[in-house]
């Protein structure tokens, strides 16, 4: 859309969306630009506050004085074998380049504290350059008090703790040993107590993407940063083929805002748009069951296509296998730990297995529906246990050992119990199950998964069971009763969208550059093509493309990066 109409606002920079996006108004603002954000929803934080809240970047300043070695170079080796020719090569090397910088604004800006997540490897550590030690950090506990009149923006997480608790990525994977290792009991106990003493001193303490997010929110706030809710994009300002502004509806009446230095859309995928997911991705999928902002329609990628955006990508998601919801509305409830843990496999509508169920869960998704192999989606899927795991581990996300699967659960036809394998079977229609665990069960006494290699990986062993030797992902299901639960290729969100370049500069199908346009974060193709590299890598790329664009919009980048290694600030 061209308009000659008389602006309502002017500023130098508009970011459209509210999670990672707000690290790009941060640097913008710190440059001195004046920035407005304007957000569709009536929260603030997106995504990312609904994240786990790491974030991958390699060879990065806080790791180095965590004593962390790596190196840019090794970590380049690790993305070029991985990733290869299913994206461009200047998106990783301007992550290396610049997500270090983006990690210095986020230390100088954030009020939060970082930690190490030690032993969280890459997801496909074995990889050349790849590290089994981790390359993932994530917030402290944070004060969610701090961000004072905008607590109540706080887009809030399907993930709550059954009592005010702050639960790390590093706590998370101990807890889920809890009746294994005393470590687990110890620091359920360490943050049971400081959720419980923070309320005494009006203190509210959250972990993850919660934590993340409001110390963006906070950060951004003292920058000085206008941030405008339920102002949903409408279309987008162009001026001599140079985007321009936005037009924003704000309290029902749409609103042109001039941006003198351009517009960052970083407004998330198209997670909750149906039609997309159908025409572009798979006919399989259903609704609810994606974990992300409930935002995220795709109607930011749909303008930019309008205005001659090219996409790239859009059959990608970062898939996430997960229990469908019981009701309608609600979240699915995730599967992470449980795929590793001994004494559980993941069968498809026959009952056999069609996987390593402890693979990332990106790749996962993939493989249960066909996407890389080009077979049938492997659904109804199901993860089958016995008493033995169910007394053991936490399961879906809060269910403690010992205690009962929800009734509603078994009403709906979600979960299904029965005293032996052939009668699991007949409930559930899964023909050949007692014949997969029988020979299951063989592999996991001999401690080699012959079929699939569970447990090979470091990351598989990651959350796996240190006390069930040889193989920490392996153990027998013998003990009744049996389960089964349905599992769904749930996801974080999708990462395909529009085309940008190591610049964050938005692509047409030419390879021409949209001036003054620029996309990260979701919104944009995933910089790492078809793969998910380790633990935040969706935050990561976010973080550091949201620095370079502001970046570039300030003046700080050269174009002439795009044709070779990026410039630096």
């Amino acid at each position: 859309m061209t308009t000659d109409s008389q602006p309502s606002k002017e500023v130098d920079l508009v970011v459209v969306g509210s999670g990672t996006g707000l690290l790009s108004a941060i640097t913008a603002a710190e440059l001195g630009l004046r920035v407005l954000v304007v957000e569709k929803s009536e929260y603030l934080g997106g995504s990312t506050a609904m994240s786990g809240g790491g974030f991958w970047i390699p060879d990065n300043p806080i790791l180095r004085e965590l004593g962390v070695r790596d190196s840019r170079e090794r970590a380049l080796a690790y993305l070029d074998a991985l990733v290869g020719d299913t994206a461009p090569r200047e998106r990783r090397l301007a992550h290396l380049e610049h997500g270090p910088k983006a990690i210095e604004v986020l230390r100088r800006n954030l009020p939060n504290r970082w930690l190490h997540m030690v032993e969280y490897a890459d997801y496909f550590p074995e990889v050349d350059g790849g590290s089994a030690y981790g390359r993932a950090l994530e917030s402290a506990p944070f004060d969610l008090s701090q961000l004072g009149p905008d607590r109540p923006k706080l887009r809030p997480t399907p993930v709550q703790a059954p009592i005010p608790m702050p639960v790390t990525g590093g706590d998370y994977r101990w807890m889920n040993l809890m009746t294994r290792k005393p470590r687990g009991l110890v620091r359920a106990a360490a943050r049971a107590a400081q959720g419980a003493g923070g309320m005494l001193f009006k203190r509210e303490y959250a972990a993850g993407g919660q934590a993340l997010a409001a110390g963006l929110i906070v950060a951004a706030r003292r920058r000085g940063v206008e941030m405008w809710t339920e102002s949903p994009l409408r279309d987008l300002v162009f001026e001599d083929g140079r985007a321009a502004g936005v037009v924003v509806e704000r309290d029902g009446k749409d609103v042109t805002v001039r941006a003198s230095r351009g517009v960052v859309l970083s407004a998330g995928g198209f997670e909750h748009n149906l039609e997309m997911r159908h025409e572009y991705q798979a006919k399989a999928l259903e609704p609810g069951w994606s974990l992300a902002n409930p935002a995220n329609e795709g109607d930011v990628i749909r303008i930019a296509e309008s205005h001659g955006a090219a996409l790239t990508l859009m059959d990608q998601a970062w898939w996430f296998p997960a229990i469908p919801p019981v009701k309608k509305g609600g979240y699915p409830s995730t599967l992470l730990a449980e795929r590793s843990l001994p004494g559980s496999i993941i069968v498809g509508p026959d009952g056999r297995r069609f996987m390593n169920e402890a693979v990332n869960y990106m790749t996962a998704g993939q493989i249960m529906l066909g996407l890389d192999d080009g077979e049938d989606p492997h659904l109804p899927a199901w993860i089958v246990f016995d008493q033995t795991y169910r007394n053991r581990y936490v399961f879906g996300g809060g269910i403690m050992p010992h205690q009962d699967l929800p009734e509603d659960w078994y009403a709906q036809g979600l979960a299904h119990r029965a005293a032996t394998l052939d009668e699991l079977g007949q409930k559930v229609g899964l023909p050949e199950l007692r014949a997969t665990v029988e020979r299951f069960n063989l592999m996991a006494d001999k401690g080699h998964d012959d079929d699939f290699h569970r447990g090979d990986s470091a990351y598989d062993r990651y959350y796996g069971d240190p006390r069930v030797t040889p193989n920490p992902n392996l153990g027998a299901l013998r003990n009744p009763p049996f389960y089964a639960v349905r599992v769904v290729p749930g996801d974080l969100g999708t990462c395909g969208g529009i085309m940008a370049d190591g610049l964050a500069r938005v692509l047409r199908s030419s390879g021409e550059v949209i001036e003054g346009l620029y996309a990260t974060g979701n919104c944009a193709g995933n910089a790492f093509g078809k793969y998910y590299p380790g633990p935040g890598a969706t935050i990561g790329q976010g973080l550091s493309f949201g620095y370079i664009a502001a970046a570039h919009a300030a003046g700080r980048l050269k174009a002439e990066a795009r044709e070779g290694e990026p410039a630096a600030a």
